[in-house]
């Protein structure tokens, strides 16, 4: 999608900001003890009390009404009857649609108490998400990303799971641009636009540097022992600063 009117901004950040409370009052209520799928539940009283709704099960029939992960699974964990247990790494991704827009974010954190090991993913990979969004302006090359969140990935000595991606956002979950690599891709030629919006969302690794799918179709996992993190922000690209819609 591409901002055309101050009527688009105004609706995109308030879809954003619904997102974003839902994402930290889902990471607030967590405790050990509790299962993924009582965790979904404050997702989807929080989308219904602001009149939003789950983006995934809207748009693919995703059982669930938030995507909530946990250690070697990096993406699309269903919620279930999964106890969470002190020392899960927990990712939540949060996507709702509002009057006809979308907006997308994720956020990793950990049950306490943690360790210097997941601590250290967690701070990089959100360091990586800060970095991507300083560096999109308008003209810029989106490959850019890529190589900015992979310079990130190194220094920290971390990888970058390669087959899960940013991707527009804004008229659909996901739409135009798809494909926005955690990692340089010299192959893609495309660049940035002035009102584009996109979702950055950088996975970090321990070991892995694909997931694969599993028999439900949905979960996205690393093989077992492995540890990731994600971040995410929907944002719209400026000549300048980009516009953060998901920041709390």
């Amino acid at each position: 999608m591409t901002i055309e009117t101050d009527k688009d901004l105004t609706a995109l950040r308030e879809v954003g900001r619904i997102v974003a409370i839902t994402l930290h009052e889902m990471m607030r209520r967590t405790e050990p003890g509790m299962t993924t799928a009582e965790l979904d539940q404050v997702g989807r009283q929080m989308l219904e009390q602001h009149g939003a709704r789950s983006a995934p099960m809207l748009t693919y029939g995703f059982p669930g009404h938030t995507c909530i992960s946990v250690n070697e699974v990096a993406a699309h964990g269903i919620p279930g009857d999964q106890v969470l247990a002190p020392g899960d790494v927990v990712n939540i991704d949060v996507s709702a649609e509002k009057d006809g827009y979308f907006a997308d974010t994720g956020g990793t954190f950990v049950v306490p108490p943690g360790n210097a090991l997941k601590n250290r993913l967690i701070h990089s990979t959100r360091l990586a998400l800060a970095e991507a969004c300083k560096y999109a302006r308008a003209g810029r090359p989106l490959n850019g990303i890529g190589a900015t969140i992979e310079k990130v990935a190194k220094k920290r000595r971390f990888r970058v799971i390669e087959n899960l991606c940013g991707h527009g956002v804004g008229g659909a979950l996901h739409e135009e641009p798809e494909g926005i690599c955690g990692y340089y891709n010299p192959r893609d030629r495309r660049v940035l636009q002035e009102g584009q919006v996109i979702a950055i969302e950088p996975f970090l690794s321990t070991r892995a540097r694909l997931v694969r799918e599993e028999d439900d179709g949905w979960t996205l996992s690393a093989p077992r022992g492995n540890l990731s993190a994600q971040f995410e922000h929907s944002l719209v690209i400026t000549r300048g600063k980009p516009i953060i819609l998901t920041a709390a």
